[in-house]
């Protein structure tokens, strides 16, 4: 049971609607509550920081699909056809317009103004105080902390997504204003964050989940700035002194007045790293791993984490999420699963199951190529199946769009794996969005260990894998570079679908080299498919211009892990977690379900079958059909071009993933803060 999200959200709404939003520079806080009444007790304290955490999850998180984060690398693409939704993934945010994403930059100074406000009343309090001076760590503590940590979180949140931003005006009266080094910002946050970590609670004690920010979430965004700091990144030619007397070692082209590099003193940085993310292992508390799975009908360790999303339950898993509420008058939007979901054609109400429409698809190199046969992430995490929506499942097509078209979707967030779907309307489902879990901290303490040469940064590449496939048997024995672009890998299907790959591509300095290997690679695939009628990948996989299915009825038409003898004798069963929940059981919707015969069962998805074999013949004559599939990929080959990071053209392009500082905050600077990368200027 999700205990803080409901109280979050009636404060958060209700204070959202009683003040206007602020734009960047109105940096006062939004409440306008007496100051002493607001820290009077840690309850009244907590309804004013519930306001952060509700204003970031309904007016910052998502951004025009969460930033594009999790639609822009060499794993992920958006669906349709020339739109300019995902102009930012596709590295030409120099086509959008200065405002493009005005809302969410100016929310999160909103929220962080907020958070500084109540960090700064809080120290100001004689029981804070003596808490602090008895070493002691205590309700008064932990909102500190808490608050301290948002503010850090939503100002990386600033970095990530614009580069070099204004920092520290927020609750004060100022007349002028400048951009600060994204350098000196990142120093600032990690200091201010170790200084509060001793004084928050670890998941678990003092009645914290995953849902608030944590002792064992603060050491983690430690050891992420510290990466992001030590890391690869473009930063600006165009404004003389901004970076100081930081050095770096630049790769590439300097072009569109910015240049791809990294400071010389990174080292430091990943030590910082090292020591944090291992302290929030070390201070999981009671999160961790998911390493067993109990439920009996599935033995699925990774899927179980996604599973206590659409459970509506906090996955021990996660040391921060973004709480929701299915449904009813304190209905938030769950636009998580519904823009990054399983994809269905179902109405926007009352259907089964209403509409997702699925921005988020997985390039079909790497799920045909470069997950091993038995590694159990890839059903887990993709799917080439989707719902009618009208208790039917139905192929995906790689015809360009939405829905069941564009292409293999993710399969994390799926709302026919709830028990039972929200049915009523579409983005109300009450699933939370992940911010960050353990497996991913696991493998950032790998790269961080790799960076610095130590030979046990292996050990925690293994202990994914060994989830991954249930055994020992797939571990890896490697060092130096090889390893490093291991665990880059082992992050990349680990994290599919999860917004990470983007980032992990840009910190490793590998960004537009591997953009370019993904264009080339999909350009033999789309060759081979037209020439030849397939493509063969080195891992076994055929991905072939056309696949055989037909309808079929099963006991249970919701599929879960299928034996290996299902690869030939269950076509219905592999791949494996797809299906449909049975509608028919919920009365809201059961009269819309059509027909009997609910799942596909899919011939020749992993291996090449010529249609004029008998083979062909013999499935034809047993009801299958044949049906279009890579055939569809190689006649949309100029869409496909567009949406997978056409903005880098050379291995040597500086990667242009910024946003555009919004128009009032340059006029308003007086010329002090300007777009650079070739963003608009107004």
């Amino acid at each position: 049971m999700k205990t803080y999200i409901k109280y979050i959200a009636i404060v958060g709404l209700c204070i959202s609607s009683v003040h206007c939003k602020k734009e960047f520079l109105d940096v006062t806080s939004p409440s306008n509550v007496d100051d002493n009444f607001v820290t009077s007790t840690t309850t009244e304290t907590f309804k004013s920081l519930s306001w952060c955490y509700a204003n970031y999850r309904q007016n910052c998180i998502m951004g025009a699909y969460r930033w594009n984060d999790p639609v822009g690398s060499d794993a992920e693409y958006y669906p349709e056809d020339g739109s300019t939704n995902n102009l930012n993934a596709i590295l030409r945010s120099d086509l959008l317009g200065v405002d493009a994403i005005k809302d969410p930059f100016n929310g999160l100074y909103q929220t962080l103004a907020l958070a500084t406000r109540l960090a700064d009343i809080i120290a100001t309090k004689d029981v804070y105080t003596a808490d602090v001076a008895a070493a002691k760590t205590t309700d008064w503590t932990q909102l500190y902390g808490e608050a301290v940590t948002m503010r850090a979180f939503c100002y990386f949140q600033l970095l990530q997504h614009f580069g070099d931003v204004p920092y520290g005006y927020e609750n004060k009266g100022v007349a002028e204003y400048s951009l600060t080094s994204r350098f000196v910002i990142y120093d600032s946050l990690i200091s201010s964050l170790q200084r509060a970590e001793p004084l928050m609670y670890k998941i678990g004690q003092g009645g914290i989940n995953a849902e608030r920010m944590s002792k064992t979430f603060c050491d983690a965004l430690i050891g992420e700035l510290a990466l992001f700091a030590g890391g690869y990144q473009t930063i600006r030619t165009d404004v003389d002194g901004l970076y100081g007397s930081v050095t770096f070692t630049k790769k590439g082209n300097t072009a569109n007045q910015c240049v791809y590099a990294r400071r010389n003193d990174y080292l430091a940085y990943y030590q910082i790293a090292k020591t944090w993310l291992q302290k929030a292992i070390d201070n999981q508390g009671t999160s961790g791993l998911i390493t067993a799975d109990a439920r009996g009908f599935a033995n699925n360790p990774f899927q179980r984490h996604f599973q206590y999303f659409a459970d509506l339950a906090v996955s021990p898993e996660s040391l921060f999420e973004i709480g929701n509420i299915q449904g009813g008058t304190l209905t938030t939007t769950s636009e998580y699963p519904y823009a990054f979901g399983r994809p269905s054609d179902g109405g926007s109400s009352n259907a089964a199951p209403t509409k997702t429409f699925g921005a988020l698809r997985i390039i079909p190199t790497v799920y045909y190529g470069e997950y091993e046969i038995s590694d159990h992430r890839r059903d887990a995490s993709a799917t080439v199946t989707a719902s009618n929506g009208d208790g039917n499942e139905k192929m995906i097509s790689f015809v360009p769009g939405s829905k069941s078209l564009g292409g293999i979707a993710t399969n994390k967030w799926d709302e026919n794996r709830m028990n039972p779907p929200y049915v009523a309307a579409q983005r109300n489902s009450g699933m939370n969005w992940p911010i960050l879990r353990m497996a991913d901290v696991i493998l950032l303490l790998a790269e961080a260990k790799a960076e610095l040469g130590e030979a046990d940064a292996v050990n925690l590449v293994n202990q994914i894998r060994q989830r991954a496939f249930g055994n020992a048997l797939h571990n890896i024995a490697l060092t130096g570079q090889p390893l490093k672009d291991a665990i880059f890998q082992e992050r990349k299907l680990e994290l599919l679908g999860e917004g990470q790959r983007r980032w992990d591509m840009i910190r490793s300095g590998s960004f537009s080299e591997r953009a370019i290997a993904v264009q080339q690679e999909m350009a033999t695939v789309v060759n081979n498919i037209k020439t030849l009628g397939y493509h063969h990948f080195a891992n076994g996989n055929d991905l072939p211009a056309y696949i055989w299915i037909k309808k079929v009825a099963l006991t249970n038409p919701l599929t879960y892990d299928c034996a290996a003898t299902d690869t030939l004798a269950n076509p219905a069963a592999f791949p494996a977690w797809r299906g449909q929940y049975n509608y028919l059981t919920l009365p809201a919707v059961s009269s819309k379900v059509v027909g009997t015969t609910r799942n596909v069962a899919i011939q020749g998805l992993f291996r090449y079958i010529n249609p004029s074999s008998a083979e062909a013949t013999a499935l034809v004559a047993a009801g299958y059909a044949k049906t279009n599939w890579g055939i569809d990929l190689a006649n949309a080959t100029a869409v496909y071009q567009r949406n997978i990071l056409s903005g880098i053209t050379s291995a040597g392009d500086p990667p242009r993933y910024y946003w555009p500082i919004p128009a009032e905050t340059l006029a308003k600077s007086n010329g002090k803060v300007t777009n650079g990368y070739g963003l608009a200027q107004q």
